[in-house]
């Protein structure tokens, strides 16, 4: 009789185990799935900024400081998004991605800014367009970040509190970063005024 006291609860503990440890791996899988979609945004995003500047390179040929900032900071925040975007949850990757970004969105915001200075820019259509195509982007991925945000959240909770931190410890799930852009109320598009 004793033996099958013990034996219920070492399948007890089995299956809690097996249970928490789904859960962990189906936390870390919403982590990535809304990495996934900062990615479509961020992609789309840095695919309009050529775009961008083919725009402004005729009107702004002096400025050539500006352009090559932001092309530089647009190829660094590229490699940040693939080296994020093979791990979610490689918190050095993540915070490399939002270091990237910061760089990126004050870039654009001198761009935007010197822009104003140029009348005929400011009244270009294709200009008109980008910064609106930009902006709408930019609340874009606001919003899959706060998604990311909060799915690491969930996730971390999970793996740091009793009992699921003992699962989580021992089959090494590890802390996920969030993603964090400096200055965050800069982080709205840029507005510039056409009118």
């Amino acid at each position: 009789m004793e033996i099958w006291i013990v034996l219920g609860i070492i399948v007890a503990i089995a299956i809690w185990a097996i249970a928490i440890y789904n859960s962990l791996v189906n936390l870390r899988n919403r982590v990535r799935n809304a990495f996934a979609q900062i990615d479509v945004q961020l992609t789309r995003r840095y695919d309009l900024i050529p775009n961008l500047i083919e725009a402004v390179k005729g009107y702004m040929s002096h400025e050539k400081g500006t352009l090559t900032a932001v092309i530089e900071a647009r190829n660094a925040a590229v490699a940040g998004l693939k080296q994020a975007a093979a791990d979610p949850s490689n918190a050095a990757a993540i915070k490399a991605l939002g270091a990237a970004e910061t760089t990126l969105g004050g870039t654009l915001g001198r761009l935007f800014a010197l822009a104003e200075s140029y009348p005929d820019l400011k009244a270009n259509q294709n200009m008109m367009q980008f910064q609106e195509e930009l902006a709408s982007t930019e609340n874009k991925v606001a919003f899959a970040r706060q998604a990311f945000n909060d799915a690491v959240m969930s996730y971390n909770n999970a793996c740091q509190n009793f009992p699921s931190n003992i699962v989580a410890n021992n089959f090494s799930f590890k802390h996920a970063e969030f993603l964090e852009i400096d200055n965050e109320q800069k982080r709205e598009a840029p507005r510039v005024s056409f009118g």
